[in-house]
Order: structure tokens, then C-alpha cells, then sequence
């Protein structure tokens, strides 16, 4: 296929690549070579070399091969008639096909693997023909037959299987020719066959299937079945398909309908409207620094121009999203469910980290092994290489920690604040603390549930935040336990109506709602099920926030999910299950020491109860907790050992000596606030079914504001405040922090000992807040600094604003520096700015004015 300059631009565009595929096919000669280079390299990226596997570095990972090699050869010898391994069923169950081409792979590797104890694996031919066997045995009792294949999820038949098919025979590729050299042949067809969201037998990139990780490991897999035939044309549609996933998503000018990728803003979308940096885009990462270390060398693509790129998204889309090892549960989806820890998901970012700093030069180089070793030395768990994917990468990683010229530094600087708008993420980062906010909309989901992960997920995105401390093991704060103990209606942040709701297995019996005979076609993997069980989105447009320089500010609107919505416009069947929300406008500002929320029209226009949680924390039973607090009348305030209290309280704080953290409370306006700390335990299970029915107890400390059944919506403004003593808490009383306004049509703060105001409009017409009139809804950050400098940062939360206008109140003000689209002029009373906000999709526009 010849690639066109016009399709590569289009391709690439938003990443300035022009030149990474060479312009010509390459000839017969150079595609055996490039092939065989290409095979080479991924024998070597997941087997390692000699010299490699004689460091002693490669041990552990080196043992792991071999053991689990011989344990699924120990299961194929005891495999009864009709079985390829013992006691794993074949025919009606997709992950169990998985599984039996997972052990053929595993053993292949350990027959390509040198080193160690090894030695009686390494290239023994009649292990290797057992598994080309069984490749053969596989493919004419499961896999060869179309009309028996794809059933369950299509991820194995597209991605799954392929995935290790290939693997197996790029490791096993010349034993594969002497054997039986027709296999190669036979499998790609097959593969090419199960490609049903493709076209042809190929990918087709206007499929929601054939997007972001997903596309990135099919191309994948075409490119290792391009190789092994031998076929350039093959890698090069490959490669043009997965180039895709290097342009930056341009929400106002799509390629082929896609929403899946980054952002410029550092987001990162999968499912079309899910937050999944720290899932989906992890293994996007991964395989395309895979990718890039398979194809050094082979002449079928210039992969060093992609690497700017990739170092792009390390810088702006992962390092905010991870604190001191711990990947933010704001970006996970259903992962957060699984028992693999946040320090888990940042090892295999490492990982890729390694391998890109291998492929990129100079400086930023440099960069990227020191935020490795950053990593290392700022997580509280220690980040073990044998859980690696490859031996090259285990010998990088110690290089790179045993290299005294190497300095830690983290890509981000310690004080920062990221609105991560594209995906409705907020995280604000301070030495000592992490924030981390999910919002939801009419564009990003509430919550990801699938597949029986994430049971109870309902109010993930409705204003669920958590606040990371320094020096502590986040398992004990957070993880997959925080969900298990945690009430999913009293998350951290979280407005909820007082209601029972039920899991999806508990109402339908199964994992989705199955209904094909109904016009919207409900079956596991119909697009219905996305919008209306999986990740169903918000309705709400106005989600967003400004950054001024170190600060942030975010405004979001409460709104009933789409579901909810269409059953009530008559759409969906009538034992469809939906829940109302509740109501509320919330803020948040960023500051230095606090972080400051503001919520108003808090209720529920049904009559139900209605709580909103400040805080939910957990610790291990045994830490040292205390709880401690002073009344608005300014008596002091003990918190009980156990179970629930109440007060008309000025500050709390909540301690755990144990882990040496500390939280307190500021009420700047609220009514009771009952306080809550009682021992739970429960069953990782109930929130994902294939959990081990492990159970586990935690001390939870909650914070709450709760509302009767039938009371008038209310108002309430706290803040967060980390890591305070009590004497700070006790200098709120005359402190700096005002709250200017809170209704549902203006929220703002001034803060006097940091010059600034933040401020969000919600509604349509002129708002007045300390000096400053927007028209419209909008997030505004205006700080004064004693030199007489004042700047402004702007943003449109709704995304659909062409421009917005900001009067300052008082002297005329002349413009010092500003970014493009500002527009700075002196008007009767003060001085207009006017923010030109069109297609600019949350960005922060700023502005610095003197006089």
C-alpha cells in the first residue's frame, strides 16, 4: 500500500511528524532483512540477551520464566483426553482460550530465554515443537472454526489471543519454518478473520473497537504477523494505523470520530468518555515504547521522531498523576476495583520511562532516568524490576539507579496545579500533599463499570476527591480497600441522595443488562451498553477550571446521569433500573495550604435525605488515630474513639501518629457536621466479583453534613487543610480566607495573605464579586502582588463559549504580558480584558496588567 504525503500529514499533524515512515515501499531484500531485525529485536525484548540475563540483576525475573514454564509443562503432562492443559475447559469460554495460548507463550519464552536454570529449556527443540503442537491442536479444535469463535468479550478474539499468537511464533519463528511453515499462514488468516470490528481483515479506524491502547496493540500484533510473512506492505498499513495514536486529539477537528487519546491539556481518554490515564493509557504507553524498541533498526520506520512525543505524555499526562510511586485513583476506570496497587501501575510506567530514555538523547535523557529515579526514591513501596516485562529493561533500570551522575528530580516542579479539563481531572500538587479531583459531564463519564469490576461505582465522578499525604504507604489510605470499607455513597467529595442501590449483577443476574430484541440492542458489547451500563456520561455541560501560575480553581454542576435522563424521555425498557441524583453546584480553589470548597443549592427536588461527605479517610485498625476539634463557640471539641458525633464545629483535625499524617477541617460556613470512626470490614469481592473473597478491615474516619428528607437545599464552605497542627487550624478563626459568595450562580474566595481571588459563574448574565465582574460562566483566578502586578487567568468550564469578559474594578490597568486571544482595554471604571475562548476547550488564558 503506498502511503501518500497527504494521509501521513493527516495522521500526524498534531505532532509535527512528517518523515517517520520511509516514502517508498522497501524491496524483497531489504523486507527480509528489516523482518528478521524486527524478529530479533522482540526475542531480545522479552527473552533478553546472554549478556543481559548474566547480570545478576535479571535473577528473579530470570527464575520467574523458568517457573512458570515448567509449571504449565507439568500441566500439559497431566492434561486428561480432550485437554491441552489439565483441568482449564475450552470451548465456551473466551478467557480460558486466553489462558491456554497465555502457557503456550510462557513456555516458548522460556525456550528462547538464555541463562540460569534455564539451561535444559533454552532452545530444546521438542519443547518448542510441543508448543507449535499445540498451537496446531488449539486451532483446529477452538480457534480455526469462524462459526464457533467470538463468543463473550471481543477484546480476546481482536486483541487478546492475537496478542499471544503472535508473540509465540516471533519467538519460535525459525522452528515454526521447519516444522510446520505453513502455520504462520494459517494463523494470520484466522487472526485476520476475528478482526470483525475491521474491515476486510484489517483495521478500520472510523471503529470505536479499533482506537487509543486498543489500536496501539492490534497494529501491534500486525506488525509482528508482518514480519514473520514477510510482508512490508502488511507492517506499513500497521504502522500508518498506530501512528494515529501519536496525534494529539483535536476535540473541534476529529480523524475518523475518534475521542480516544491525548489531549493537549495532558489528558487522556479511552471508551470514548472515560479518565483511563492510569489504565488504558498506561498500556498504550507501554506498547508504544515496545513497539518503537522492535522496529530499531529495521528500516520500516524512523521511530527516534516519535520519541518527543512520548516524552510528552510522560511530562504532562502521567507525572502530575503520580504521587511519590502512587498512581491517582482519579484515572484508573474499573481498575481501581483490582487488588494490583497504585505502586503497581507506576512500575510498569517505569518500565516504558526506561526503555524511552534509552531511545531518546541529551538532555532530556537525562531527564527521564532522573525521573526514574525520582520514583525510586520518593515511593513508599520498593519498586521490584522482576516484575518487568523484559531483561533489557531490568539492566536499564539498575544502570540507571547505579549511576551516580543521575540526580532525582521529578519532570514536574513540587508546587503545581493541572486542569486536566479535557478529561474532567483536577490535580493540585504541593510538597507534602497531592489533590485529586473527578468531575464528570455531558462529555466524560461518571463512573466505568464492566465485566463485574467496580460494582459500585455511582459517585466516582460526581466530585470524589482524594488527598494524598507525603510519607505515607497510600495502600493503607487508598487502593482497592479504600472502595471495599469506604461507603461508595460517602466518598471523599461526594454529594449523594440517602438510597440503597444495586450492583448490575444484582439486578439483571448477569454483568450487563441483556436485551437484543429491544431497539437500542443490548448485548455486552453494543454501543447501548456503553452509554447506559458501563460509563454512562453526566448530563451537565459545565465542568471545568482556570490555572494561574501554581493555583487552580475548579467549578462543576450535580447532574443526573444520560440514563436517567432517557428513561424519563421514554427510551429505555421498562426494567431498565436508573437512579436520580441529587443537586448541588460545587467549587473547589487551589491554594498553597488549603484547599477550599464551596457548595450551594445542595438538595434533592424529590424529598430524599441527602449527605454530603468533607472527607473519608482509612487506616490500618491498629494506627494510633485521634480526632480533635474546637466549637464555633470556641470551647475545644473531643471526637469520639468510636462510632458518631456531632458539632457546631470551627475546626476538626484527624490524626494518625502511626503514619505521622494529619488532616484538619475548616467550617468557614456549615450547619452540624456529624464525625464518624468505626472499624469495617468487608470482602474485596464486593466490589469486584473476581476478587479473592480476601476480607480486610479499616479503621474509617468519615466527615459528613447530612440534610433531612423534605429540607430546603442548602449551602456549605470547608477546607481541606494538610498536614495542619492544631495552632494553624486555630488561625483560621481571623485567618485569610474569605468566602465571598456561594449561591448557585457565584462562588468565590479571596485569599488576603496571597493577594488572589478565585472565582466561578455559573449561570448566564453579569456576576459581582470582590471587584470583579464576569459576564457569563466562567473560572477566574485574579491575584494583586505587592510590586503592583496583576494577573488573570480565565478559562470557560463549558466549553462552548466563544469569549468571555472580565471588567476589574478601580484604576485603569495597561497590559505587561499576555497570551494570544486576550484583549486588554481601559474602560470607565476599571479595565476590560476580553478572553478569546472559542475552540479553546478549557484552556487558561493569562494576562499580567500593571498600574
Amino acid at each position: 500500500m503506498e502511503i501518500t504525503r497527504r494521509s501521513l500529514l493527516s495522521a500526524l499533524s498534531a505532532a509535527g511528524l512528517l518523515t517517520v515512515i520511509p516514502a517508498q515501499p522497501a524491496s524483497a531484500a531489504d523486507t527480509a532483512a528489516g523482518s528478521a531485525r524486527l524478529l530479533a529485536n522482540t526475542v531480545a525484548v522479552f527473552a533478553g540477551t546472554a549478556e543481559s540475563n548474566a547480570r545478576p540483576e535479571t535473577a528473579a525475573k530470570l527464575a520467574a520464566v523458568d517457573r512458570t514454564a515448567r509449571t504449565n509443562l507439568q500441566s500439559m503432562d497431566a492434561a486428561g483426553p480432550g485437554e491441552l492443559f489439565a483441568g482449564l475447559v475450552l470451548g465456551t469460554n473466551e478467557a480460558n482460550l486466553n489462558t491456554a495460548f497465555r502457557r503456550l507463550y510462557e513456555i516458548a519464552l522460556a525456550t528462547r530465554t538464555p541463562g540460569g536454570a534455564l539451561s535444559d529449556l533454552y532452545e530444546n527443540t521438542a519443547v518448542q515443537r510441543r508448543v507449535i503442537d499445540g498451537l496446531v491442536w488449539l486451532h483446529e479444535r477452538y480457534y480455526g472454526d469462524q462459526s464457533k469463535g467470538y463468543y463473550g468479550n471481543w477484546f480476546y478474539w481482536e486483541i487478546g489471543l492475537s496478542q499471544y499468537i503472535s508473540k509465540t511464533l516471533a519467538l519460535l519463528a525459525d522452528q515454526v519454518q521447519a516444522y510446520r511453515p505453513d502455520l504462520v499462514r494459517t494463523y494470520a488468516a484466522s487472526m485476520d478473520a476475528y478482526l470483525r470490528n475491521g474491515t476486510d481483515g484489517d483495521v478500520n479506524l472510523d471503529s470505536r473497537f479499533h482506537t487509543g491502547a486498543n489500536l496501539a496493540d492490534i497494529t501491534t500484533n500486525r506488525i509482528l504477523q508482518g514480519a514473520l510473512l514477510g510482508d512490508d506492505a502488511r507492517i506499513r498499513k500497521a504502522l500508518t494505523d498506530q501512528l494515529t495514536v501519536f496525534a494529539t486529539i483535536d476535540p473541534y477537528q476529529l480523524n475518523h470520530g475518534v475521542t480516544d487519546g491525548y489531549y493537549a491539556d495532558g489528558s487522556f481518554i479511552q471508551h470514548s468518555s472515560v479518565a483511563y490515564t492510569g489504565s488504558y493509557g498506561k498500556g498504550l504507553l507501554t506498547r508504544v515504547v515496545q513497539t518503537l524498541k522492535i522496529l530499531d533498526g529495521t528500516g520500516f520506520a524512523h521511530g527516534e521522531e516519535l520519541v518527543p512525543t512520548v516524552q510528552g505524555w510522560v511530562k504532562n499526562g502521567f507525572a502530575p498523576l503520580i504521587f511519590e510511586g502512587w498512581m491517582m485513583e482519579i484515572v484508573k476506570g474499573r481498575a481501581v476495583s483490582r487488588t494490583d496497587t497504585g505502586y503497581t501501575d507506576v512500575a510498569a510506567v517505569v518500565e516504558a520511562v526506561v526503555d524511552l530514555s534509552s531511545l531518546a538523547s541529551g538532555a532530556d535523557a537525562t531527564a527521564l532516568k532522573s525521573y526514574v529515579k525520582h520514583i525510586r526514591t520518593t515511593s513508599r513501596a520498593a519498586l521490584d524490576p522482576a516484575g518487568f516485562v523484559s531483561p533489557l529493561s531490568i539492566v536499564r533500570y539498575a544502570d540507571i539507579i547505579g549511576d551516580v551522575t543521575v540526580e532525582p528530580a521529578d519532570l514536574n516542579p513540587a508546587s503545581r496545579s493541572v486542569a486536566f479539563n479535557a478529561m474532567d481531572r483536577t490535580v493540585h500538587r504541593r510538597p507534602g500533599y497531592a489533590f485529586a479531583l473527578a468531575r464528570s459531564s455531558d462529555r466524560i463519564s461518571k463512573y466505568e463499570y464492566m465485566s463485574g469490576e467496580n460494582l459500585m461505582p455511582w459517585f466516582q465522578g460526581d466530585g470524589a476527591y482524594y488527598l494524598y499525604l507525603s510519607g505515607q504507604d497510600q495502600t493503607q489510605a487508598y487502593g482497592v480497600d479504600y472502595f471495599t470499607t469506604v461507603s461508595p455513597y460517602g466518598l471523599a467529595g461526594v454529594t449523594a441522595p440517602v438510597e440503597q442501590r444495586r450492583t448490575i449483577p444484582e439486578l439483571y443476574g448477569k454483568p450487563y443488562y441483556d436485551n437484543p430484541g429491544h431497539p437500542l440492542n443490548f448485548t455486552s458489547s453494543s454501543e447501548s451498553q456503553n452509554t447506559y451500563v458501563y460509563f454512562p456520561r453526566g448530563t451537565n455541560r459545565h465542568s471545568g477550571g482556570a490555572v494561574l501560575g501554581v493555583y487552580g480553581t475548579a467549578g462543576w454542576v450535580q447532574s443526573d446521569d444520560v440514563p436517567y435522563r432517557d428513561k424519563g424521555a421514554g427510551l429505555l425498557p421498562d426494567d431498565f433500573v436508573v437512579y436520580r441524583n441529587a443537586t448541588a453546584t460545587k467549587s473547589w480553589f487551589l491554594l498553597d495550604e488549603e484547599i477550599v470548597v464551596l457548595a450551594a443549592d445542595v438538595g434533592d427536588p424529590a424529598g430524599r435525605a441527602v449527605t454530603t461527605t468533607v472527607d473519608a479517610r482509612t487506616a490500618a485498625p491498629d494506627d494510633r488515630t485521634s480526632v480533635t476539634g474546637m466549637l464555633r463557640d470556641g470551647r475545644p471539641w473531643t471526637g469520639p474513639g468510636s462510632g458518631t458525633g456531632t458539632g457546631d464545629l470551627h475546626w476538626l483535625r484527624y490524626a494518625n501518629a502511626t503514619q505521622g499524617t494529619a488532616v484538619g477541617y475548616v467550617f468557614l460556613d456549615a450547619p452540624q457536621v456529624r464525625i464518624a470512626l468505626d472499624k469495617v470490614t468487608r470482602s474485596r469481592r464486593v466490589v469486584r466479583t473476581s476478587n479473592p473473597d480476601t476480607a480486610v478491615t479499616r479503621s474509617v474516619f468519615g466527615v459528613a453534613v447530612d440534610q433531612p428528607a423534605g429540607a430546603e437545599p442548602a449551602h456549605l464552605a470547608y477546607a481541606l487543610v494538610p498536614n495542619a497542627g492544631e495552632a494553624r487550624l486555630r488561625s483560621y478563626a481571623n485567618g485569610p480566607l474569605k468566602v465571598v459568595s456561594n449561591t448557585p450562580r457565584l462562588q468565590a474566595v479571596t485569599h488576603t495573605g496571597l493577594g488572589l481571588t478565585a472565582v466561578n459563574s455559573f449561570t448566564t448574565g453579569r456576576h459581582e464579586a470582590a471587584g470583579i465582574r464576569i459576564d457569563g460562566p466562567a473560572s477566574v483566578i485574579v491575584q494583586r502582588e505587592r510590586r503592583g502586578l496583576t494577573t488573570v487567568a480565565v478559562s470557560d468550564p463549558t466549553m462552548d463559549r466563544d469569549a468571555v469578559t472580565v471588567l476589574l474594578r478601580g484604576r485603569s490597568l495597561r497590559e505587561v504580558a499576555s497570551d494570544d486571544g486576550v484583549r486588554v482595554s481601559p474602560v470607565p471604571g476599571g479595565t476590560r480584558l476580553e478572553f478569546d475562548t472559542r475552540q479553546a476547550y478549557g484552556r487558561s488564558f493569562t494576562v499580567t496588567l500593571d498600574g
